[in-house]
């Protein structure tokens, strides 16, 4: 007997270890799979402007990385849904990138062109390199600073605007730049969110990203942990008098605006209950 108490400590000790390995696992499973595995969001609304329904696909905020989601996930989640126009908004690389990770973001959006799909872009804070956005352009995709271009898809006129806007002053108005079409669909691109300018623009619909989704968002709805925009922790939860743009729809009169929280683990891995997505946006027909 005195010898079996002698062993049983080694035994504790033993199981204590293997129960540290078990949540070290758990948890390093659950980080790889909120930062480095890719959900396709699918969204929809509805427009009696449209008289078929139209499918457009919306990627942003890869911040390219050498051991990120790679560009053959990202273009198969793509191609899978087929849509009739892919949307980039910005923040692809991450500025002071390697020319390898500027050039994964190319040749990214090049693929996505030569399987036949429109690409409109914008640019953001960091991806605003020149040479970057000639190598868009060389790729055969639509590069919007402050550009307009009407388009027609199964039989519904669209007018897709774009905005490369890093900063906004308090006179911004983007009446003093567009004129909307009330004939046709209006699209806005716009890598940074600026809720209060863009509904008073009314577009039908504004596509944003640079938010990240706030990165880590509290389960059930609770919002993001941190809202980098007002500087406020829980903000869903302890500040009822602030609006919260961090991820999804935000209507206005007239139209809604819709943020995705993007590809890229940027500032640093720590995405949680927010996984990298690529959207999938149907709008149909209303009426």
């Amino acid at each position: 007997m005195a010898e079996q108490k002698e062993k049983t400590p080694g035994k504790n000790k033993e199981r204590e270890k293997g129960r540290r390995l078990f949540w070290i696992l758990v948890i390093a499973a659950v980080w790889w799979f909120n930062n480095y595995t890719l959900r396709v969001n699918n969204v929809e609304l509805s427009s009696p402007k449209l008289v078929s329904p139209v499918r457009f696909a919306v990627i942003s905020d890869l911040h390219a990385a050498k051991y990120g989601i790679s560009s053959k996930t990202i273009f198969s989640a793509v191609d899978r849904a087929k849509p009739d126009a892919v949307f980039i908004l910005g923040d692809m690389y991450t500025s002071g990138s390697s020319e390898e990770l500027v050039n994964k973001s190319v040749e990214l959006a090049a693929e996505i062109v030569r399987a036949g799909y429109p690409v409109y872009a914008v640019t953001g804070e960091h991806d605003y390199d020149g040479e970057y956005v000639e190598a868009l352009k060389n790729a055969g995709v639509n590069v919007m600073s402050y550009d307009t271009a009407a388009v027609e898809i199964k039989g519904s006129r669209f007018r897709i605007m774009g905005i490369d806007n890093v900063y906004y002053t308090p006179t911004f108005d983007l009446n003093n730049e567009f004129t909307l079409d009330e004939s046709c669909f209006n699209i806005l691109l716009a890598h940074i969110p600026n809720y209060d300018k863009f509904a008073s623009f009314g577009a039908d619909l504004t596509l944003c990203a640079d938010t990240h989704g706030g990165m880590a968002q509290i389960p059930f709805s609770g919002g993001p942990f941190y809202d980098s925009e007002t500087g406020t922790w829980l903000p869903k939860l302890l500040r009822k008098d602030i609006k919260v743009y961090d991820k999804g729809f935000f209507g206005y009169e007239g139209g809604t605006m819709f943020i995705t929280s993007g590809i890229g683990a940027y500032p640093a891995p720590v995405r949680f209950n927010n996984r990298p997505e690529v959207v999938v946006m149907d709008v149909k027909p209303k009426g």
